[in-house]
């Protein structure tokens, strides 16, 4: 863990920024931007000793972080505009533009971490594990903005790190889950079981991914600023284990007594599988296993469902 270090995340109140910013506050001084939507966030960060600012990344006029320090030694850039309303064109200018004016402004720091997404690869067999080198294409029937902004904002920050001479590194994200937040993908899933609403999955097979827990997430992000280099460092940015978002289901519905509705469709929230082979290398191994990870953060957001089962 970093000691005495000045450190700027965006995106703070999410469901991956937010613990890595409580974490790295206990012994750093840490700056978060963002737009505090979730009443009380913004006071629960201050409470944890994290100093926050407004900032819009919509907000395109020049001058959005003129009055902020600018000797930050690293930062995490994690805010994203999604894309629900559709606009390709907003998705990929607005979070282009805002990585390459944040980049400029902390032009000096030690180390910049973007944290990017594993939905922009073109999508192959269901249980094949990505790699970096994997093609992309930015399809997700899901949400169709959203990679395409991802994959405009990587080549910007990519630019901005070789024109700046700012080690970076690329971080493609598979699916976060914790206590922390919303407790991620899993949970959204748990919240449609509770409502008896279908869940869809493939005609055959099933959908798999690669979850990272988030005390791991936490632990991980100091190796990846320790591997930020120009041009940037690109790394998978998941789990150690591959799991079937399938049987994540039925573990949940296993663990809790609550049925999932399982219907096959044509269009489902697509998850990608990684290689992590590259990873390890960067961060070393994970320590929570998906099991214990998904009984941990049910027994966060929802204890009164949990069943007392013998543990792994």
């Amino acid at each position: 863990m970093l000691k005495g270090k000045k450190i700027l995340v965006t995106g703070g109140s999410g469901q991956v920024a937010r613990p890595v910013a409580e974490a790295l506050a206990e012994h750093n001084e840490v700056w978060c931007l963002g737009r505090f939507g979730t009443p009380g966030v913004e006071r629960e960060l201050n409470d944890r000793s994290v100093i926050t600012r407004y900032w819009d990344m919509e907000d395109r006029s020049p001058d959005g972080l003129r009055g902020l320090s600018e000797d930050f030694t690293h930062v995490i850039h994690s805010a994203v505009r999604r894309g629900e309303d559709g606009d390709f064109n907003a998705s990929a200018e607005v979070n282009a533009v805002a990585a390459g004016r944040l980049m400029a402004h902390c032009r000096g720091a030690e180390a910049f971490l973007y944290v990017s997404t594993g939905a922009l690869y073109a999508r192959r067999t269901l249980d094949h594990a990505y790699t970096e080198d994997d093609p992309v294409d930015g399809v997700a029937d899901w949400l169709p903005a959203y990679p395409v902004g991802k994959i405009a904002t990587e080549g910007a920050v990519r630019a901005f790190s070789q024109v700046l001479g700012l080690p970076t590194t690329i971080a493609r994200l598979n699916i976060a889950y914790g206590p922390g937040g919303y407790g991620g993908v899993p949970m959204l899933y748990f919240k449609r079981m509770l409502a008896g609403e279908p869940i869809p999955v493939p005609m055959s097979g099933q959908n798999w991914c690669s979850p990272l827990h988030t005390d791991d997430l936490v632990a991980q992000v100091p190796h990846l600023w320790q591997a930020a280099s120009t041009p940037a460092t690109l790394v998978n940015w998941g789990g150690d284990e591959a799991v079937g978002i399938t049987d994540c289901v039925r573990y949940l519905s296993e663990l809790t007594g609550v049925r999932a509705t399982l219907v096959p469709s044509e269009v489902t929230r697509e998850t990608y599988r990684f290689d992590p082979s590259r990873r390890r290398e960067l961060t070393g191994p994970c320590a929570v296993s998906w099991r214990d990870g998904i009984r941990r953060t049910l027994e966060a957001h929802f204890p009164q469902h949990v069943r007392l089962l013998a543990r792994d």
